[in-house]
């Protein structure tokens, strides 16, 4: 029995699952949302930056909801909350394309908040920490990929829709993808324990011989963690990250202000992409092998896209390029942020301490999406992806900071 268990576990129909909540429900919602930006904004005769402050509202609701829906997910089924989350989710998308007010979007953005409490900061972290022992790291990293090749591939189809059909038929159908696939799968295939389908959580081959509940048991307590100051760094770790990942919001527009076709700036959202998708693969394999070198790569791809993107605006190549290194620091939000809050704290208590860093990551995205369109609306997209570069400096000081006073603190 147990040499068939390590050949096929159904974590894996569970990492499935949560690959489809990522790809598709958080593709829609955060790697597609830039491409709608100037066209909606136009179509209702609004700022770019006034429309954006949907976005903020997103991320504001998610960091007021988190703490209820981390209580929710303790008391009742994922496998109904998720599914029932992902189907408001997509009613709300389907009646975007209805709208013709900028504080409907707003409305929306809150509603659409609440869901990504539970599809985005708390689907794959819970359900990979309940179904696996072993390589979580790689899961998580294969998680949080699905939204990078869900926004790879879903950005030229939502370009394409958008120049073809109108911004309306292109939310609608997006909300009729979430309805007719994700809903149906997420209540058929998702369970919420190993243990209601008479399983324990998947362990390699390696570890089969260890005594695993001591590994379990390894780490701070929730009360302990708060009290170190390793805790208020991955705090802002957290939030400054998630904060600069939304200037992925702006490349598009940034593309076409550059005389680019729309096309053209939905091809640039899917380098992006395409570097999540790479980097959060990549990352999970680099963090389950040096947290530190996970922190340096991220942050510094980040920076070098940036740079890249600056340098040459006027090149369909370099901003191919620098959006795919760029892609790298949006993919350390979810797979580095995830990694360097276990590696300091451990397993112990890991879902509580992450559901406060999880509201951190939420926070910095209410800042900065909103944040990020007004100053650009008073300056230039260029001198935002410049501060994203300082930004991103702090990230990697901070980053570094942290594991530092962890192997003092490791040495005491």
């Amino acid at each position: 029995m147990n040499s068939t268990r390590l050949r096929f576990h159904y974590g894996y129909v569970i990492v499935a699952c949560c690959c489809l909540m990522m790809g598709i429900n958080v593709g829609i919602s955060f790697s597609c949302a830039g491409i709608f930006y100037r066209p909606v904004s136009e179509s209702l005769g609004i700022p770019v930056g006034e429309f954006g402050i949907y976005m903020s509202i997103m991320y504001i609701t998610s960091t007021i909801f988190l703490p209820f829906a981390g209580r929710l997910l303790e008391r009742y089924s994922s496998r109904w909350l998720f599914a029932a989350n992902a189907a408001a989710m997509g009613l709300i998308y389907i009646s975007m394309g209805l709208y013709d007010s900028v504080w409907e979007f707003y409305i929306a953005g809150g509603l659409l908040g609440i869901t990504l409490a539970f599809l985005l900061y708390l689907s794959f972290p819970t359900l990979v920490n309940r179904w696996f022992r072993s390589r979580i790291g790689f899961m998580i990293g294969i998680c949080s990929a699905a939204s990078g090749i869900g926004g790879m591939l879903l950005n030229p189809l939502a370009g394409w829709m958008i120049t073809e059909w109108g911004w309306r038929w292109a939310y609608a159908t997006f909300g009729g993808l979430i309805l007719l696939i994700i809903v149906p799968l997420l209540a058929l295939l998702l369970r919420d324990y190993p243990s209601d389908i008479g399983l324990e959580p998947y362990r390699s081959r390696k570890d089969v011989s260890n005594d695993d509940s001591k590994v379990l048991k390894e780490g701070m307590t929730y009360r302990e963690a708060s009290h170190s100051p390793m805790f208020y760094g991955i705090i802002l770790f957290a939030f400054i990250m998630m904060g600069t990942s939304t200037l992925n919001l702006f490349i598009p527009g940034y593309v076409s202000d550059n005389g680019f076709s729309l096309e053209q700036a939905s091809l640039a959202a899917s380098a992006v992409m395409a570097g999540v998708t790479v980097g959060k693969l990549a990352l999970g394999w680099i963090n389950d092998r040096s947290c530190l070198t996970g922190v340096a790569v991220t942050t510094i791809a980040g920076i070098g896209g940036l740079l890249v993107l600056l340098a040459g605006a006027e090149s369909i190549a370099l901003i191919l390029t620098g959006g795919f290194l760029f892609g790298w620091a949006y993919a350390g939000v979810t797979v580095q942020t995830a990694m360097l809050t276990r590696n300091v704290f451990g397993s112990a208590d890991y879902g509580r301490i992450y559901s406060v860093v999880s509201i951190a990551l939420s926070a910095g995205g209410a800042v900065a999406s909103g944040g990020w369109g007004l100053l650009a609306d008073s300056t230039s997209d260029r001198f935002i992806f410049i501060c994203g570069t300082v930004c991103l400096a702090i990230c990697l000081l901070t980053g570094i900071l942290v594991l530092r006073n962890k192997k003092s603190d490791s040495h005491q």
